[in-house]
C-alpha cells in the first residue's frame, strides 16, 4: 500500500500493529503446541530433542500471527505470551549450575609452563637469528 502525500512521490503506508487481533490469534498457537506436547512424556519436557519440531511449529505460528496482525515479531506482547507457555511447560527445567574446579596442580603448572617455555624459546631463536645476519643474505 502506498500513500500519495506529494504528487509523484508515493510513500509506503505504514500499517499499525493490531495488538488486539494478535492477542486474539496467539492462543490458537499455544493450544496447538499444548496438543502436540501431550504426545511427549512430561518427564521428557526438558529434553529439547524430544519436542524441537513442535516448538518450531509453535514459534512459526506466533510469528505468522504477529505478521498477519501487522506486528513485528518478536514484540513485547508475543514475548509475554511465549514466556507464559514456557512457564506452563518448562518451569521445572532449571539448569544446574556448573561448578568449575581448577585442574590438579601438576597439570596446571604444565599448562602454564609449556606456553611460557615455547615463548622464551621463540624469542631466543629470533634474537639469535637476527644477530647472525650473514645467514639471511
Amino acid at each position: 500500500l502506498w500513500l500519495n502525500l506529494f504528487p509523484g512521490h508515493p510513500v509506503p503506508l505504514l500499517l499499525l500493529c493490531n495488538e488486539s487481533l494478535m492477542l486474539e490469534k496467539l492462543p490458537a498457537c499455544g493450544k496447538s503446541f499444548e496438543e502436540m506436547m501431550k504426545k511427549v512424556d512430561s518427564k521428557k519436557w526438558c529434553n529439547l530433542t524430544e519436542f524441537i519440531m513442535y516448538y518450531d511449529n509453535f514459534t512459526q505460528c506466533t510469528e505468522r500471527e504477529a505478521n498477519n496482525a501487522s506486528c513485528f515479531w518478536p514484540n513485547p506482547l508475543a514475548e509475554g505470551f511465549i514466556t507464559g507457555i514456557h512457564k506452563q511447560f518448562f518451569s521445572n527445567c532449571t539448569s544446574e549450575k556448573v561448578h568449575w574446579e581448577d585442574p590438579p596442580h601438576e597439570i596446571l603448572i604444565t599448562l602454564i609452563l609449556i606456553p611460557v617455555m615455547l615463548t622464551c624459546a621463540m624469542i631466543t631463536l629470533v634474537v639469535w637469528c637476527s644477530k647472525r645476519s650473514d645467514i639471511l643474505v
